[in-house]
């Protein structure tokens, strides 16, 4: 399954691979991808865990970025 999130008010390029990075290592992830130009993350990982997942990366976000916001677009 894959899951698109906004991430608005992303203020560096630094802090969008730091966020992808450390998205990337969630257990369950298959794959994430994390634009600065669009702050749009993408997540592909199995339905059955992309709740967590999703959850996990909001609070990896607002720990990295504490002004973004996440919204959750697919």
């Amino acid at each position: 399954m894959k899951a698109v999130l906004k991430l608005e008010g992303l203020c560096c390029a630094n802090c969008a691979a730091k966020i992808e990075n450390a998205v990337q290592k969630i257990d369950g992830v298959e794959e994430a991808n994390l634009s600065f130009m669009t702050q749009k993350l993408t997540i592909q990982a199995p339905d059955s865990e992309m709740d967590r997942i999703i959850e996990e990366a909001s609070r990896i976000a607002k720990r990295i970025e504490a002004e973004v916001v996440v919204r959750r677009l697919k």
